[in-house]
């Protein structure tokens, strides 16, 4: 069995690395394998190459000219120390994470943080993280959010920054259960996508950028069952 395939059961099943079954590589072997590409860029390398597939297999171009942030807390594990605070607003003790997609609910680039970081500053950090795609992202000109990032400063440095034009979606007052927002459900379904790996349902990492590599790999093996 490959090493991919055997960090996606992790991923997938949520189990610890020495819990691996018995006839898979070692686990040490396993472990390595995914901590060296994440230091060393392979596995983001990968999503990239395979996420211009995938807007090439549908007939749109490699670059979005529009893309929706959003954020998640998520609880930690017990034992998780590093970058972890409280979200008053959710009632969270963990990590928050920062997300922006295309049109079609695939991700540009990820960012994990404590789950007190105020919306507009991670924005800006997943934004700039998306900006430095260069010429992956040369179409892009509209950024849609909800309520949590609206504000001048922030809409101003998106302007400013990235020359982007940002579009807010409130969701309308007095209305109760669940509503269907516009560009926002795009997000909302891919955060739900992730949900379905059990290693994403709480924060089990030591660092925050572990969890965006299994961020990263939720949606490589979301990509390789599409194109497949």
């Amino acid at each position: 069995m490959g090493h991919s395939q055997c960090n996606f059961y992790v991923l997938v099943e949520g189990v610890r690395w020495r819990a691996l079954p018995g006839d898979f590589p070692a686990w040490q072997t396993v472990y390595t394998y995914f901590r060296n590409w994440r230091k060393d860029g392979t596995w983001l390398s990968i999503h990239d190459r395979l996420y211009r597939c995938i807007r090439i297999e549908v007939g749109r171009s490699p670059s979005p000219s529009e893309a929706i942030v959003d954020s998640q807390s998520v609880k930690s594990a017990a034992g998780v120390h590093a970058a972890i605070e409280f979200d008053a607003g959710k009632v969270i003790k963990g990590r928050k994470r920062f997300i922006t997609v295309d049109t079609l609910g695939l991700i540009l680039r990820v960012f994990v943080t404590a789950a007190s970081t105020p919306e507009r500053a991670g924005g800006k950090t997943v934004l700039q993280r998306v900006r430095q795609r260069g010429k992956a992202v040369s179409r892009l000109h509209t950024i849609w959010v909800d309520g949590g990032f609206d504000g001048f400063p922030f809409m101003h440095w998106v302007v400013t920054i990235c020359r982007w034009i940002v579009q807010v979606v409130l969701r309308p007052e007095q209305t109760k259960g669940f509503v269907l927002l516009k560009k926002r459900w795009v997000v909302e379904r891919t955060l739900g996508w992730l949900m379905h790996c059990r290693r994403l349902v709480r924060d089990y990492e030591l660092l925050p950028e572990t969890s965006e590599t299994w961020i990263y790999l939720a949606m490589i093996r979301i990509m390789v069952r599409r194109l497949a």
